[in-house]
This record gives structure tokens, C-alpha cells and sequence, in this order.
């Protein structure tokens, strides 16, 4: 069983830095491609950024390009989000997604992410 768990929300005024982990145990992380997405309280998850099993290609979404980068260690079976010049529109949970399919491409679809963290709560005050 394949589980993941986030860390490194918190608190943080605007344009602030904020880097969330998400620790993957069980199954063979470097064959998953993963992905950050993020939900506000009475909306859908919405997709914020995914990375290949090999780091070579990622994708983000246009909220956050420039702004969040996605990054991995294999070695470390985690994955990273690092948050910079954040904004109260990025306040929401946090959640990290692992797709073990073995697609060979990234997708922003939250269907296609078999699991999922418990998320963590990032708030931006203003």
C-alpha cells in the first residue's frame, strides 16, 4: 500500500516563502510521476503543479508558474513544493498525489492520481 504524508504548511504573510514535503513509503516511488493540487473549502481540487519519475519534465498551472516549483529526491522518496511570493488566493489545503500507473505523460486530472496525502493547511494573510 502505497502512503503519503505531507509536511510544511503553516501560517505565512504575502510574499512570503513556504516549502510543503510529501513523504511517499511503500511501492517503488521512482516509478511514479506526482503531483501537488489544492482545494478550497466548498471547491474542487484544482491542480498546482506535477513532475515525472525522472524530474525531466513538469507542468504547472498558470496560477503558479514563476512562482511554485516542483522538485522530487528519489533517493529520499519525497517530493517538494517550494512556494515563493505567496498570495491569500493560494490559501487552501495542500495535498500530495502519487499516479503509479506508469503513464508517459504528466496530467493535471485528480482522477488519474491513485493516492492521495492527508493534505496540510497552507494560509496566506494579507
Amino acid at each position: 500500500q502505497v502512503q503519503l504524508v505531507e509536511s510544511g504548511g503553516g501560517l505565512v504573510q504575502t510574499g512570503d516563502s513556504l516549502r510543503l514535503s510529501c513523504k511517499v513509503s511503500g511501492g517503488i516511488f521512482s516509478n511514479y510521476e506526482m503531483g501537488w493540487f489544492r482545494q478550497d473549502p466548498g471547491k474542487g481540487r484544482e491542480f498546482v503543479a506535477g513532475i515525472n519519475w525522472s524530474s525531466s519534465g513538469t507542468i504547472y498551472a498558470d496560477s503558479v508558474e514563476g512562482r511554485f516549483t516542483i522538485s522530487r529526491d528519489n533517493a529520499k522518496n519525497t517530493v517538494y513544493l517550494q512556494m515563493v511570493s505567496v498570495k491569500p488566493e493560494d490559501t487552501a489545503v495542500y495535498y500530495c498525489a502519487a499516479d503509479v500507473s506508469r503513464r508517459s505523460w504528466l496530467t493535471r486530472n485528480p482522477n488519474d492520481y491513485e493516492y492521495w496525502g492527508q493534505g496540510t493547511q497552507v494560509t496566506v494573510s494579507s
